[in-house]
């Protein structure tokens, strides 16, 4: 099995960070893991500095805060044609010790599966996306309905998820021109893509929580306030056909350069990202 590479992007909060990578590092699988820290104000870049693990390939400290889709699709940039990409959150500790390999399997046993996440809905019941149980040689996996339900909620969450080498070619990166991040993606791989998207069934995960980031301030909703209209439009566009699956990215000029890429959408969401630094993207952390 060719090694994935491991996309992992944090900022701040220290305590999670230390939990979540050590729990990753305590796996038995192969990968090669990519670290960013998008410009923590505490410890924690010289957390990541003092990791040593030979499956750790590079650690990235920005100078301000990229938000999580720039930083992921940048170690995006850093993926081998043939290999997988996973992303890991700060926000969640692997418990199941082979979840790379666990994730393979079901790839390996349904080959129009090229999205899988981990399903730990208990803690976002609001948001339960519909499901049918999909098994082939005792091997299984929870596929996502392209139902009549809302977009924002049906999708694969980004918290924990291994996409496809071969889905990657055809969707190219997370989508920097609205930056709804895994919400977006699973509509693109849901509806544009010959490719399946689910959940896995065998592969456990913890959401620790922390206190100390009681002081950082959730945003997103400010943020969909103000930028959702350039969400409506990419869905708009699709259905029209006027915009490919594919979505290029800011670190790869082949990519803007041969692709529809809209700089200014993407320029006007990297400025908020930098102008709010505490800004954690779709994924928020659950407090106490």
């Amino acid at each position: 099995m060719i090694q994935p590479l491991l996309s992992y992007v944090t900022s701040n909060c220290v305590e999670l960070t230390t939990k979540t990578l050590s729990a990753v590092l305590k796996t038995v699988d192969d990968f090669e893991m990519h670290i960013i820290d998008n410009n923590s104000s505490d410890n924690t870049w010289e957390y990541i500095q003092s990791l040593n693990d030979d499956r750790i390939k590079s650690k990235t400290r920005f100078d301000v805060n990229y938000g999580k889709i720039f930083a992921t699709n940048l170690n995006l940039t850093k993926r081998r044609p043939e290999q997988s990409f996973i992303t890991i959150d700060k926000t969640v500790s692997v418990v199941t010790k082979d979840f790379i390999t666990r994730f393979m399997k079901v790839f390996e046993a349904f080959p129009e599966v090229g999205l899988l996440g981990v399903r730990e809905w208990h803690l976002f019941p609001k948001q339960m996306p519909q499901v049918a149980s999909k098994t082939k040689d005792r091997i299984s996996y929870l596929e996502l309905k392209n139902s009549n339900q809302s977009v924002l909620e049906n999708y694969i969450p980004s918290h924990c998820m291994c996409l496809r080498p071969e889905l990657i070619k055809e969707i190219g990166y997370l989508c920097e021109e609205n930056c709804y991040g895994d919400i977006e993606l699973s509509y693109r791989v849901n509806n544009y893509t010959s490719f399946k998207a689910g959940f896995t069934k065998d592969i456990t995960i913890k959401m620790p929580q922390s206190s100390e980031c009681k002081s950082y301030q959730y945003t997103y909703d400010e943020f969909k306030k103000k930028f959702k209209w350039k969400f409506d439009e990419t869905l708009k566009d699709m259905k029209s056909g006027a915009r490919p699956v594919y979505c290029a990215s800011c670190f790869d000029s082949d990519s803007t350069s041969n692709h529809i890429y809209n700089k200014e959408w993407s320029m006007e969401n990297l400025t908020f990202f930098i102008d709010n630094p505490n800004y954690l993207d779709i994924n928020k952390i659950l407090l106490p």
